[in-house]
């Protein structure tokens, strides 16, 4: 807890941002107050550098895929949001895909995904996307097991094909407790605005944790590859786990850091 602020302290709490962030919410709590004022002034500073890459992808005709897996309601749609709110929308976008449809049900499994991949200068953003058949399709019975084996068998291949094509490749697994989850599914049951984002899937997710867990980490033994690993994202705090995404971002993507935006 802050027992006295100093005279810095003050001036960020008496900002717009500041006073918003120390008023959103009762009981008032001067420490949340000044994590959020500390946050939104590093976020700005990483939205910067992403204006930065994204340019640097333009300019080049560089290609960037960003996977974003975890758990229901761990913050992965908030990260995306995060990330995308301050680039060039024309040259982005952000998949999430529906259920496949009879037709994509016959053709091979990781076709769906590809004719979603970024054309030149185009970074692609799937909130979830081929790794549902590592964890999601197999707890809940979506796919046989067999399906699930050829799968496991083709991924790395897959994604070595992808990388020797010269896109790049980022893969970040977002990491709640589940005492953090049965909070936010609480939170999206009472909210109204939030309600819609509550699905079949997401009222089993606890019930079938120790599923999800197993799948989990059969697929990061298998996945976490040298040229192409897993990032594991702490997520039960959302600023943070924002922040630490933006960052690994800019971290796996080696665009130039001196362009002028």
């Amino acid at each position: 807890m802050v027992d006295k602020l100093t005279e810095k302290q003050v001036n960020k709490l008496n900002t717009k941002k500041g006073l918003l962030a120390l008023l959103s919410k009762e009981p008032f709590n001067l420490e949340r107050g000044l994590r959020y004022v500390n946050y939104q002034k590093k976020l700005k500073k990483l939205q910067v550098e992403l204006i930065r890459l994204q340019t640097w992808a333009i300019d080049n005709n560089e290609r960037i895929i960003i996977v974003f897996q975890g758990r229901d309601a761990a913050g992965k749609g908030g990260a995306i949001r995060r990330l995308t709110e301050r680039i060039n929308p024309r040259h982005m976008r952000i998949v999430a895909l529906p259920k496949p449809t009879k037709d994509e049900q016959s053709q091979w499994y990781f076709q769906r995904y590809v004719e979603q991949f970024p054309k030149a200068g185009e970074i692609v953003f799937f909130d979830r996307s081929w790794y549902n058949r590592a964890v999601v399709e197999p707890v809940n019975g979506f796919c046989t097991q067999e399906e699930y084996q050829i799968f496991m068998n083709q991924v790395n291949d897959f994604e070595k094909m992808i990388l020797e094509s010269g896109i790049h490749l980022v893969k970040i697994y977002m990491s709640i407790s589940k005492k953090e989850q049965a909070k936010r599914f609480e939170d999206i049951k009472r909210n109204p605005l939030k309600q819609w984002k509550m699905t079949k899937l997401d009222e089993k997710a606890q019930l079938l944790w120790d599923q999800y867990t197993e799948y989990k980490d059969a697929m990061f033994k298998k996945t976490n590859t040298k040229i192409s690993p897993w990032k594991i994202i702490r997520a039960n705090r959302k600023t943070e786990a924002r922040v630490n995404v933006i960052n690994h971002v800019l971290e796996r993507i080696p665009y130039d850091k001196n362009l002028e935006v």
